[in-house]
């Protein structure tokens, strides 16, 4: 049997004099809890979506262009930004799917909308700073829902606690 010695957190993984990181980075513990598996209906329904939201129809749906890491091809997909005042976020509600993987690997992404398309460099916030923004984000995007554990109406802090199961983007212009 272990047991926690002085100096440990009990969490198996800290260490004396090692700070711990609450945020995995690889394998099952980044995913959220209900894993998005886009079927044929589903990419047959973001091609419909991309000109609705080309057009500025869809509110808060933006075209997302990201460079491919390994290719370099551009891929684009609609994605929907959290916005306050003059910042804006952007949100993996499914998680590290590729395009997340291409914008933190670019460090940088074209958000599209109504003919005018901005390039943005992305920095991925912390949890803290994260809660707040997914449950706005979960507010304007209730599609969502079933991929969080934290239900509309739960404080920021259920939000934060599993913001590495959603990575979060803040936006800045390119000037």
């Amino acid at each position: 049997m272990t047991g926690t010695t002085a100096g440990e957190s009990g969490n198996g993984r800290e260490r004396p004099g090692e700070k711990s990181d609450p945020a995995p980075t690889t394998g099952r513990d980044i995913w959220p809890a209900k894993r998005f598996h886009p079927s044929r209906a589903q990419r047959i329904a973001n091609r419909v979506v991309k000109p609705l939201t080309r057009w500025g129809l869809i509110p808060h749906t933006f075209i997302l262009t990201t460079k491919g890491r390994k290719t370099g091809e551009l891929h684009t997909t609609p994605v929907t930004l959290v916005q306050e005042g003059e910042r804006q976020w952007l949100v993996a509600p499914y998680g590290p799917v590729p395009w997340v993987l291409n914008a933190r690997a670019a460090g940088r992404v074209t958000v599209s909308r109504r003919r005018v398309s901005t390039m943005y460099l992305v920095t991925e916030v912390s949890g803290a700073e994260a809660g707040p923004v997914l449950k706005e984000y979960l507010r304007i995007a209730g599609a969502t829902r079933a991929y969080f554990v934290a239900t509309k109406d739960a404080p920021a802090a259920d939000f934060a606690a599993e913001a590495h199961h959603h990575p979060v983007f803040e936006l800045t212009p390119v000037q």
